[in-house]
C-alpha cells in the first residue's frame, strides 16, 4: 500500500455497474481504502466490502442528514431511493455494535452535524444520534470518523456546526479520530487538532484555494487524503465520476500546497492513516 484513500462510497449504487473494477484498479495502484457507511443498510455494504477485498476497510454509522427527513442523493441511494429517506432512520445501537465488532471495522461514522440543509427542528435528533454514535466508538475502542457541514448563512444559521460538535465531542468521547471533508478555517482547525483529531482534504484542493492555509500551518502527521468518492472528483478527471485511484490527485496537492517532496508527504499521510485507523 502506498496510498490509503481515508473516506469513500464504493459501496453506493453510483458504482453497481463496475464496482470490483473500481476496487481493483486502486488495488493495482497501491491505494487501500476506507468504506464509508451512511445508514445501516450502506454499512453492512461497507462491511462486506472490507471482508471480501484486502486492500478495503470498512466504517459504520449514521449519517446527520439520514437521522430526519432527508434529500434524497441518487448516487447514494439509487433512482427512487428508500423509504427511510422520507421519515429518517431511527439509530439502533446493538445492530451498529455488532456491526463495529467486525475487525475489518476501523471506524464510527459518519457521524455529527450537517446544518448546510437543516432547520432547527432537526438539529436537536442530530446531536442526540451524534451523541450516541460517540458513545458507540468509546465502546468499541475505534476512531470516529466526522461529519461536520456549516448551514447556509443566507438563511441566517444559528449556532455553527463546529463550535457544536467541538463542544459535544469535548464533553462525552474518549476515544478521537479524523474531521472527514475539512471545510473549516484555522482557526477551526486548530481547535480539533488541539484535542487529538487529523484533518482529511478531497481533490477540492485540486481547483480552488479555500483551504490552503490550513493544509501550509496543520502539522504534516496530522493529515489525511481522502476522495469522497464519487464527489468532487479532482483535477484532471472532473466532469467524471470519482473513485479512490484519484487520491493520488489528493495526495500530490497537498505536496504541492505545503512546498514539500511528494514521496516524504505521501508516506507521512499513510503512516497517519494506520496510527489513527490501526490497521
Amino acid at each position: 500500500m502506498r496510498y490509503f484513500d481515508a473516506h469513500a462510497h464504493t459501496n453506493f449504487v453510483a458504482y453497481n455497474e463496475d464496482r470490483e473494477e473500481v476496487i481493483v484498479r486502486a488495488k493495482d495502484a497501491g491505494v487501500g481504502m476506507n468504506v464509508v457507511g451512511t445508514q445501516f443498510d450502506t454499512s453492512k455494504a461497507a462491511v462486506a466490502l472490507a471482508e471480501k477485498y484486502n486492500n478495503v476497510y470498512a466504517t459504520i454509522g449514521l449519517h446527520p442528514v439520514h437521522t430526519t427527513k432527508s434529500y434524497h442523493d441518487v448516487q447514494e441511494l439509487g433512482v427512487g431511493g428508500k423509504e427511510f429517506t422520507s421519515r429518517g432512520e431511527v439509530f439502533d445501537m446493538s445492530a451498529y455494535e455488532m456491526l463495529g465488532k467486525n475487525p475489518r471495522v476501523i471506524a464510527v461514522g459518519e457521524c455529527g452535524l450537517d446544518y448546510y440543509r437543516s432547520d432547527e427542528s432537526t438539529k436537536e435528533i442530530q446531536k442526540k444520534v451524534f451523541i450516541q454514535q460517540i458513545e458507540l466508538a468509546n465502546a468499541l475502542k475505534k476512531p470516529l470518523m466526522l461529519h461536520i457541514r456549516p448551514g447556509l448563512r443566507s438563511l441566517g444559521e444559528v449556532g455553527n456546526a463546529y463550535e457544536d460538535a467541538l463542544e459535544i465531542i469535548k464533553t462525552h468521547a474518549t476515544v478521537r479520530g479524523d474531521v472527514h471533508f475539512f471545510a473549516g478555517d484555522w482557526n477551526i482547525a486548530k481547535q480539533f487538532l488541539n484535542i487529538g483529531f487529523t484533518l482529511s482534504f478531497t481533490g477540492v484542493l485540486t481547483f480552488t484555494h479555500d483551504y490552503d492555509e490550513v493544509v501550509k500551518n496543520a502539522p504534516l502527521d496530522m493529515i489525511l487524503s481522502e476522495t469522497d468518492a464519487p464527489y468532487v472528483t479532482p483535477v484532471p478527471h472532473r466532469g467524471k465520476r470519482n473513485e479512490p485511484l484519484y487520491v493520488q490527485e489528493v495526495v500530490r496537492a497537498i505536496a504541492r500546497i505545503r512546498g514539500e517532496d511528494l514521496e516524504t508527504v505521501s508516506n507521512q499521510i499513510l503512516a497517519n492513516a494506520r496510527r489513527v485507523f490501526g490497521f
